[in-house]
């Protein structure tokens, strides 16, 4: 399994929208978020669609519109996001539990890198399904705080904006 650029931003942009969320800003403008993550606005578009055809995103039209989270972030869980943009956990197709696939091994049952792979989609679900999206928010902005780093303009925006 290897996180795709295209999962990779998914995530940032959930995570933004995420601690601008809990810094009270309840939206954030597509242009702002593809400024932050130096993205073109279209692809960035293409990715939030995709979020929002899924159930996790929302938005709202108009001068004061933009993106914001649909589910509560304790609901978002990280595992999901990821199998959504990328697909199967599975390094192999053979240990897949949504998109099994017979590999070519001639004794699957007792194959050795079956059975290594199927320990290494468990690690790797395991940690991803356990993390929710507020979890990630909280340590992310825990970190910030902790370590007074300068927040990201997008943050310290929201953050200004909600009177903090």
């Amino acid at each position: 399994m290897k996180l795709s650029k295209r999962g990779e931003y998914a995530l940032r942009a959930l995570i933004d929208l995420g601690m601008v969320q809990e810094l009270g800003q309840p939206m954030l403008k597509i242009g702002e978020l593809a400024e932050k993550e130096k993205l073109p606005v279209k692809f960035l578009e293409q990715i939030l669609v995709q979020l929002k055809n899924a159930g996790y995103l929302d938005s709202k039209r108009g001068k004061q519109g933009g993106y914001f989270l649909r589910k509560p972030m304790r609901e978002i869980v990280i595992g999901d996001v990821v199998r959504l943009i990328d697909g199967p956990l599975a390094p192999i197709r053979c240990v897949s539990k949504t998109a099994y696939q017979p590999c070519s091994c001639p004794d699957e049952e007792h194959c050795g890198l079956r059975l290594l792979m199927e320990d290494v989609r468990a690690a790797i679900a395991g940690i991803l399904d356990r993390h929710s999206l507020a979890e990630v928010v909280n340590i992310t902005l825990r970190k910030i705080r902790r370590d007074k780093a300068a927040m990201p303009l997008i943050i310290a925006r929201a953050s200004k904006r909600a009177g903090g």
